[in-house]
């Protein structure tokens, strides 16, 4: 069904979607892995990489994210998966789809913690018996987190307010500033001091939003339209 204000452009929780899409397109902690990890690694061969990938996964997120929000408008959950019924079996193949995605996707983000450990308590050196503790805990503690709270809107919220944005926007920017030889408001520098504050203001800003006006969560409830006395508007027999 129709819902009220559906096509206004933003509103004034927007600030926590700019947190969410940075956490889409975050991966500065995999590139020293992923750098290395290639066959040649050059700085050209790096550059086809990252562009290659980064716009893949742009047009991938503003597919689903156009699709899902025509489709279900006011009524679009933060995972769009709950606005399906269970029922739906396409649906049910694309949450198959998006649990391999993560299972594969995992390992990665383990090797990245599991070598900050080793570099900061270990000295960079894990033996067979610590890698195998170290990985086993890493993996217990985040799978025991994840199943602790079932609500993916409110932690993709959190993780791109709190993480992605430092590591987009903030730390770069910083980074630069400082190892620049050249006074903050050179103009050369002007573009990254735009950066960092706009980084600081949306990641208070959206952490505020975050904890003041948490996304909803159906907590695994089907949506009202899924019921069997709205079967009609699956078959859209209902006048528009």
């Amino acid at each position: 069904p129709k819902s009220e204000n559906a096509w206004i452009f933003a509103k004034s929780n927007a600030v926590q979607a700019i947190g969410v899409m940075s956490f889409a397109f975050i991966c500065h902690h995999n590139s020293f892995l992923i750098y290395g990890s290639l066959e040649e690694p050059t700085l050209k061969n790096w550059s086809q990489v990252t562009h290659m990938s980064v716009s893949l996964a742009l047009v991938i997120s503003v597919v689903f994210a156009a699709c899902g929000y025509m489709t279900f408008t006011g009524y679009t959950e933060g995972d769009i998966f709950e606005n399906y019924c269970r029922d739906d079996n396409l649906a049910t193949f694309g949450r198959f789809c998006y649990g391999v995605t993560v299972i594969l996707t995992f390992p990665l983000e383990c090797f990245v913690t599991r070598e900050v450990i080793a570099n900061v308590f270990f000295h960079g050196n894990l033996s067979t018996v610590f890698h195998v503790v170290v990985t086993v805990v890493i993996i217990a503690v985040a799978t025991g987190v994840s199943l602790m709270y079932d609500c993916l809107g409110i932690v993709l919220e959190l993780n791109g307010v709190l993480s992605a944005t430092p590591l987009v926007f903030i730390i770069p920017s910083a980074c630069y500033l400082r190892l620049s030889k050249e006074r903050w408001n050179h103009s050369d520098n002007l573009i990254s001091c735009l950066i960092l504050v706009l980084g600081v203001l949306v990641m208070a800003a959206g952490f505020v939003m975050t904890v003041l006006h948490p996304q909803e969560c159906g907590h695994g409830k089907e949506m009202f339209y899924c019921s069997a006395s709205n079967v009609s508007l699956h078959n859209s027999t209902l006048p528009p």
